[in-house]
């Protein structure tokens, strides 16, 4: 009998330290909702080339946003889905071939084997790249070149190490860009080193070598942003993505800066200034884009106000004047109201 209740005395012991071990966080439930009004110079909608924001004159809807989070012990996960034109603009082929505007943005599981290694796998927002989907994540409403043509998410598994706080390593396996699941199977490899040099800047030098936009290739992709004083923010992106075929279009090279001051607590005015350059692939020829980005950031609580005003050009003349002729230049004006709770 002594040597019984010795026994279930250990075990329940050793369950309590488990259950102990074992925390469990609350549900955490986040998101964004976003809407806008934009109106074309040109009064031509054609004249937007990058993603999203494409109605011209109209108060248009953005998406709705909503993500789910949990952790019990070293395993936690993350659910995050869209709801309106914003998704549906994502090349994802479930809403491509539907005409549905649903679309997941986040689904994977992580675990942390230690303080220091970790692995993730599921379908995440991509590691490349200054821009993100969500207008949150954000501080122009528009989005550039480089996020347009790089990839938005990737499906896969990956594994971190955490060095220290200021270096981490991450390497994965991918599918093609932007599907859930890929027709030619695991077909990319992946990998991101951040450094933290000093306190406020952090940079991030990423990898992607695969079935991406055009065929296979491989993207190099540098995203930085160094918080230089308590008002002033300087950020960087700068990528190459050469497709192995080189008579295949799509292969590009550019470079966006992103210099941000707070003017007062709740207004910060930024400008975005990009140079973006799709390269000679066969017959077809080399063409580049310029674009200057001027925002304002004005928030109230949840509540981001975001007048924009752009302005495009390149000299092969993709846009359009008022009456439909070519043009070098085009330009809009923007104002967006998003709320993230």
């Amino acid at each position: 009998m002594k040597k019984l209740l010795t026994a279930i005395f250990a075990m329940a012991s050793t369950t309590c330290a488990l259950a102990q071990e074992t925390t469990t966080s609350p549900l955490e439930i986040s998101g964004s909702v976003d809407t806008y009004f934009k109106y074309d110079f040109a009064k031509n909608p054609l004249n937007g080339k990058t993603s999203f924001v494409t109605d011209h004159n109209s108060v248009s809807l953005g998406m709705i946003d909503i993500a789910l989070k949990k952790k019990t012990g070293k395993a936690s996960f993350v659910g995050e889905l869209s709801f309106g034109p914003r998704g549906q603009s994502q090349s994802i082929p479930d809403a491509a071939a539907g005409g549905s505007s649903f679309n997941i943005q986040n689904l994977y599981v992580n675990y942390d084997f230690t303080d220091q290694f970790s692995m993730t796998a599921g379908y995440m927002g991509t590691f490349i790249g200054y821009e993100v989907i969500s207008p949150v994540g954000n501080f122009n409403y528009s989005t550039s070149y480089l996020f347009t043509n790089g990839p938005f998410q990737n499906a896969g598994i990956k594994a971190t190490y955490k060095f220290s706080d200021k270096v981490s390593l991450m390497a994965g396996l991918f599918n093609d860009w932007n599907v859930y699941s890929a027709s030619r199977g695991v077909s990319a490899i992946g990998g991101q080193l951040m450094v933290a040099p000093v306190e406020g800047w952090t940079a991030y030098i990423n990898a992607l070598s695969g079935a991406g936009f055009g065929g296979y290739g491989t993207i190099i992709d540098l995203t930085t942003s160094y918080q230089i004083t308590e008002k002033f923010k300087l950020g960087l992106n700068a990528a190459n993505y050469d497709i192995k075929d080189s008579s295949v279009p799509g292969s590009y090279a550019g470079a966006a800066l992103y210099p941000q001051f707070a003017v007062l607590d709740a207004v910060t005015l930024g400008l975005r200034g990009e140079y973006f350059k799709f390269k000679a692939a066969g017959a077809v020829p080399a063409t580049a884009f310029t674009a200057v980005t001027l925002t304002a950031n004005i928030k109230s609580g949840g509540l981001t106000f975001i007048p924009e005003v752009r302005l495009d050009h390149n000299s092969d003349k993709p846009f359009f004047k008022e009456g439909g002729a070519a043009a070098p230049n085009g330009g809009q004006f923007s104002l967006a109201a998003v709320y993230a709770f």
